[in-house]
């Protein structure tokens, strides 16, 4: 009997388990826009935690007065840039085909690098597959009802958190609940850190880049730089892609252009990696390299840019989760994980 029960509870793991994959597999976008939601209110908590503490308000208070803000400058942002961000989308569509025309003509005429060519794609592929792309950066997304439910779940969230981790903490038994608390507190304090950071971040690597491409005479210096700064959210492969477009429209008007383009990115890239990237890190979650880049590619071929773009910060979870309930729980080994207070 013993060891039919063992078989049987092996068996209903297993089951389990794949049905549980299963589940994730077959819904994996749609848990990515939760974990974005989730994402958005641990944003929101920190920030009118902040708030609460430097004013005498509320935290109710505190987060209305954040959610006003926000909503506030977004309009205004809005309102006043996406008329030039518009246009400057428009004609980037047209230069684009023609940049790559130049670079692969100008690489044809010199036989040393013709082995970059493949690497190019052909003018009348990207003509295609531009207008595709453009709706993205004008504002006119075709995922707005994903928007729209990250906006809620965040803000609700962040509102009344205590009620849904309540909830949660039923399926806890009544002796892991106090390590389960310090669980979750530690995984929204290293999350809602990393991501004031990581706003914070992109917000430099916008500006530098728009002036800089601005004061080196380069066209649609304006929504180059605003391509910059959201792709900065992707590391290592992020600022890779949004430099491409940089370098061959700068490249179309001159040689020389295109390299000091590509010198300027590079420049702002070390200022990131070596100044803006430790502080952030230094009180949130240094992850490795290539297990970023391994996690960045995985969920990409899942998920799309959204999978891209949450890699990290799902990666972070992961590794909290690991050092917290395995290497110090099973383990007994006393690690201290990134954001643990």
């Amino acid at each position: 009997m013993e060891f039919a029960r063992r078989v049987a509870l092996a068996n209903g793991i297993t089951l389990l388990f794949i049905a549980v994959a299963y589940f994730v597999r077959t819904n994996f976008e749609a848990l990515l826009i939760v974990f974005a939601g989730l994402l958005l209110a641990m944003l929101l908590y920190k920030l009118a935690d902040l708030l609460a503490r430097l004013l005498p308000l509320y935290r109710s208070f505190a987060l209305a007065l954040v959610v006003s803000v926000l909503a506030s400058l977004a309009a205004v942002t809005i309102w006043l840039g996406a008329a030039p961000v518009g246009r400057q989308v428009d004609e980037m569509m047209k230069i684009l085909p023609v940049a790559v025309d130049s670079t692969r003509e100008w690489i044809n005429a010199r036989p040393a690098l013709r082995g970059l060519l493949p690497e190019l794609p052909p003018p009348d592929r990207l003509r295609r597959l531009l207008p595709d792309a453009g709706p993205f950066f004008s504002g006119a997304l075709g995922a707005l009802a994903n928007l729209v439910i990250v906006l809620f779940v965040g803000i609700y969230l962040a509102a009344q958190p205590r009620p849904y981790l309540r909830a949660l903490m039923t399926l806890v038994p009544p002796r892991s609940r106090a390590r389960a608390w310090h669980v979750l507190e530690t995984l929204g304090n290293m999350l809602g850190r990393w991501l004031i950071g990581k706003l914070i971040s992109m917000f430099i690597i916008g500006t530098l880049t728009t002036v800089s491409l601005y004061l080196l005479g380069i066209p649609l210096a304006l929504v180059l730089g605003l391509i910059a700064g959201l792709l900065n959210f992707i590391p290592y492969l992020g600022p890779i892609i949004a430099g491409v477009p940089a370098v061959l429209i700068a490249f179309s008007q001159s040689p020389v252009d295109g390299g000091y383009t590509l010198m300027v990115f590079v420049m702002i890239h070390v200022v990131e990696g070596y100044l803006v990237v430790p502080l952030i890190e230094r009180r949130t979650i240094a992850l490795p390299p290539a297990l970023t880049i391994v996690m960045q590619v995985l969920l990409g071929s899942m998920a799309g840019l959204t999978g891209a773009a949450l890699a990290t910060p799902l990666t972070a979870v992961i590794v909290v989760l690991v050092a917290m309930l395995y290497v110090q729980d099973v383990l007994d080994v006393p690690v201290k994980p990134p954001g643990e207070t």
